[in-house]
């Protein structure tokens, strides 16, 4: 059963590393796995057995959640705006008051007046970062290996880091839609070299993020908590009548009710 609900798991993070505007580190908080996550791939030859026990499920859903459900999910996105993104909204803020709680029986103290501007101040820094996903364009670049490995390293920080969308860094370099299309085609030539250099970040961030947990435990977690409900603010939909908005109202409680019991 486990293993099973670490596939699902998987499956999330791996569609966020490719949607627009969802981070695959607030998908990994949302789903109460991003600290488990970074000890078992950092901690990996501590517990070789429990660890892949745990990884081989995640990674296996993240990459059929790439390749085969990555459409299906953008089409739901397209399709379905609204009520797809007012759920995302509802599973964020569902997961708020569990991450509160996490945090003060980790360092069993209450929310004070300095973490709740470090969740402010890391809320705002969220806010920009996915707002700027939309003024950004695609441009012509030369794709080489090198290229390739640095946009797989810098992309990194978005998987790692939640409340930054890697594609926000995608963009920027305008690798984006070759991006999309490689994993969509399963273009080797695309992914071997953004792969590695997505491998190399990952390890290096995971080992900063650690630090900082291990030295700031609450102030980071804090920092963390304010970049996932900035997160929110680029998947507010666009509600036009009455009827929008009793639509989004609906769907935002089901996904708060959804990551309340989950």
């Amino acid at each position: 059963m486990t293993f099973f609900k670490n596939l699902i798991f998987g499956f999330f993070i791996g569609t966020g590393a490719i949607l627009p505007g969802i981070s695959s580190g607030v998908l990994c908080v949302i789903l109460g796995i991003y600290e488990k996550l970074l000890n078992s791939i950092l901690q990996f030859f501590s517990d070789i057995k429990q660890n892949l026990k745990f990884l081989v499920p995640i990674f296996l859903g993240a990459f059929c959640g790439m390749v085969l459900f990555g459409n299906v999910l953008m089409f739901l996105f397209n399709t379905y705006p609204l009520q797809i993104q007012s759920i995302f909204i509802g599973l964020i803020l569902g997961s708020i008051p569990h991450l509160l709680n996490q945090v003060n029986d980790r360092c069993s103290t209450k929310t004070s007046f300095l973490d709740i501007v470090f969740i402010i101040f890391s809320s705002l820094v969220g806010i920009f970062l996915v707002i700027a996903e939309n003024f950004l364009g695609d441009f012509n670049i030369n794709y080489s290996n090198l290229y390739l490995v640095l946009s797989g390293f810098l992309m990194s920080v978005g998987v790692v880091v939640p409340g930054i969308s890697s594609t926000i860094i995608l963009m920027l370099l305008g690798v984006y839609d070759v991006y999309l299309a490689s994993v969509s085609l399963l273009n080797f030539q695309v992914l071997i070299p953004m792969g590695i250099g997505l491998i190399l970040g990952s390890l290096i961030f995971m080992r900063l993020i650690k630090f900082l947990l291990n030295r700031y435990y609450s102030k980071t977690f804090y920092s963390i908590i304010g970049f996932t409900i900035g997160s929110i603010f680029v998947l507010a939909p666009s509600i036009a009548s009455f009827a929008d908005f009793i639509v989004f109202s609906l769907s935002i409680f089901i996904g708060f009710l959804i990551s309340h019991f989950f």
